[in-house]
């Protein structure tokens, strides 16, 4: 039997079972798990928001509470426990490598395997007395419930989307509303989602900002650090536009933006961004030089934000794991190939007579 540890800070005491001692957690949230929340929301330390897989004790349950099964990503994990203030019940956590539910039912490590050796190996079944076990609707997925009732012998009820709706579905005997089973993609919930994903693009954009900013310095008609001051700095700008592009307006405009694949929409984004930085710069279109460096744009910043809008199909309501990879299938080979070109063109473009 594994037990997660007793030192995590959300940890308050323990709650004495016919098995052993299982970990208590609070329902508080304190001012550690929110500034934690807003350093995953920016990318920082992600992958290690985790908590110890296993079992914990909300409240004070006892042989007839609740069990609710969770992701081991923190954020998820406090949701969870935030929502259930006042209420006693068993927490099953899933050791889903700090990915979150959603993601990971569509990865695979919110899975079948993994519920049936945790609830197995936790112990629960000689804690309760019953044979349920709650999970996130979001989380259906990546789990087969026939299976799960086959080989732990817990049949598997689906909660709601969202966890504060837990209380009422609770009240209610363990029965969704129609509402609690839609899930949202909201203005807000879509902007959240643009801080991870412009750090990360920004962590990508610290090493070939540099790099392209000295490379325009080669050739062009004046001496280097002239070139890199006109041609480096316009390169910057078009890749540091292409970012905010694909990272910020994707979430906000995407039910605007036409079609179904997501790199369409970043295409959508992409081609209006680079032909804008092509009017800023129109004097030097009367030159070879100019000419070619335009053309590279609509190259490299389409690619770019087309790469970057595929990012949100795992957050996004509008695509399904299958949409999801058939769509990577052709838009990363055009992406690439895209960026290839727009390369070649922008470096011939320092050499044009």
């Amino acid at each position: 039997m594994s037990l997660p540890s007793p030192d995590q800070p959300f940890v308050s005491g323990s709650v004495k079972t016919a098995v052993t001692y299982i970990p208590q957690i609070s329902t508080s949230l304190k001012w550690r798990d929110h500034w934690g929340t807003i350093r995953a929301r920016w990318g920082v330390g992600r992958m290690y928001y985790t908590v110890d897989p296993g079992l914990y004790a909300l409240g004070n349950p006892d042989e007839n509470s609740p069990v609710l099964a969770s992701a081991n990503y923190k954020m998820s994990f406090d949701r969870l426990r935030e929502s259930l203030r006042d209420r006693d019940a068993w927490i099953l956590v899933l050791d889903t490598k700090g990915i979150n539910v959603w993601c990971a039912a569509g990865k695979g490590t919110f899975g079948t395997t993994e519920l049936v050796e945790r609830i197995i190996n936790s112990g629960i079944s000689q804690i309760v007395s019953h044979r349920n076990i709650i999970l996130p609707q979001l989380a259906g997925p990546g789990v087969a419930a026939h299976l799960v009732r086959k080989y732990s012998g817990f049949k598997v009820s689906y909660g709601p989307v969202r966890a504060h709706d837990l209380p009422a579905y609770l009240d209610a005997g363990c029965r969704a509303t129609p509402e609690m089973r839609i899930q949202t993609f909201t203005l807000m919930e879509r902007t959240v989602l643009i801080p991870v994903e412009l750090v990360e693009a920004l962590k990508a954009a610290v090493f070939i900002i540099p790099i392209a900013f000295l490379l325009g310095g080669l050739g062009g008609p004046g001496g280097y650090w002239d070139n890199v001051l006109n041609y480096g700095a316009s390169t910057t700008a078009a890749i540091m536009s292409a970012i905010l592009a694909g990272t910020i307006l994707t979430p906000i405009l995407l039910p605007f933006l036409p079609g179904r694949a997501f790199a369409i929409k970043g295409l959508w984004l992409g081609l209006p961004t680079a032909l804008i930085l092509v009017l800023i710069r129109r004097s030097d279109m009367a030159i070879r030089p100019g000419q070619l460096e335009s053309v590279a744009w609509f190259f490299l910043v389409t690619s770019i934000t087309m790469y970057l809008a595929m990012n949100f199909t795992g957050a996004s309501t509008y695509t399904s794991l299958s949409g999801v990879k058939k769509e990577m299938r052709w838009a990363l080979p055009v992406e690439i190939c895209a960026g290839i070109a727009g390369i070649v063109l922008w470096l011939g473009s320092r050499f044009a007579a």
